[in-house]
């Protein structure tokens, strides 16, 4: 059975040692098998504390960053900083136990503008010169490197798994590979499972949500589909919801969540949790 997770940004932002304990108590409450946990900033968590929360609840750890304004590994003025932030990320991973760390690692989000083919190609190789050096960490602290495409309205460079594949051609490999998203395989690719199976043994880390980024489930996404490409890959790791609070202004504006997705966010939870429990139990006889 694959584990079922969950991101701490369905209820705050962002994720410190101030409320992680409370939150993580939640996640495991809810019954979930893993949690995704933001480093939005170096020094929100504490690899000591995050540790004794995953010992007490059982949570299986995941980690994602995140780009804000400032970080990029196009612009010249951001590499520097982004780098370390990055390699930050990789850290807590390493010191937790997760085994990815992902994200749109390439330029900030919400940051677009218009290429040519040849000034495409060349933002590709800017862009593989400067990550190389993070999956260079990444190796050396075993822990791999998910590139996680985004929309297009979140971002012009990376929209789809061929873009990424061509974008990371000759660094893709043990500590590179990618991270997918169903709410941006639903904008972007003509078929979701299609875009999965072309990732392949690329495939590093899957989150999950409706295609309104709700609760995944009862939803226009075409959910057997999605598994049954998951299960030709070979991918045994999580699903992971991830959804966002419109309580938070900062992060409500960069997903552009104008509007509540559910009733409360533990009810997004649990009926996200709920579905995804039924479909997989579907497909393993009834066994959940």
């Amino acid at each position: 059975m694959r584990p079922i997770g969950i991101n701490t940004w369905v209820w705050r932002s962002p994720l410190t040692d101030d409320v992680l304990d409370e939150t993580l108590d939640a996640v495991a409450a809810f019954g979930f098998d893993a949690v995704e946990l933001p480093l939005e900033q170096v020094g929100d968590l504490s690899a000591t504390r995050v540790v004794a929360a995953l010992e007490r609840t059982g949570l299986v750890p995941c980690v994602v960053g995140a780009m804000a304004p400032g970080r990029d590994l196009i612009d010249p003025g951001a590499i520097e900083g982004t780098q370390q932030y990055l390699r930050a990320c990789i850290d807590l991973a390493a010191d937790i136990g997760a085994r990815s760390v992902c994200g749109p690692f390439y330029a900030a989000t919400g940051r677009v503008w218009s290429m040519t083919p040849d000034q495409r190609e060349q933002a590709y190789a800017t862009w593989r010169t400067h990550l190389a050096p993070v999956v260079e960490h990444a190796e050396h602290r075993g822990v791999r490197v998910g590139i996680e495409p985004l929309n297009r309205y979140e971002t012009s460079l990376v929209n789809t798994v061929e873009q990424a594949l061509t974008g990371l051609d000759g660094l893709l490999g043990p500590a590179l590979g990618l991270a997918l998203d169903t709410y941006h395989l639903n904008i972007e690719e003509r078929s979701s499972a299609a875009a999965i199976t072309a990732a392949a043994e690329h495939l590093v880390h899957v989150q999950v949500c409706g295609n309104d980024r709700g609760a995944p489930g009862h939803d226009q996404t075409d959910w057997p589909g999605i598994l049954d490409a998951l299960d030709a890959t070979g991918y045994d790791g999580p699903l992971v919801i991830e959804s966002f609070t419109s309580e938070n202004t900062t992060i409500a504006t960069a997903a552009s969540i104008w509007r509540s997705l559910a009733p409360t966010q533990d009810d997004l939870a649990r009926d996200g949790l709920a579905f995804l429990r039924e479909l997989t139990a579907h497909r393993n006889g009834g066994i959940s």
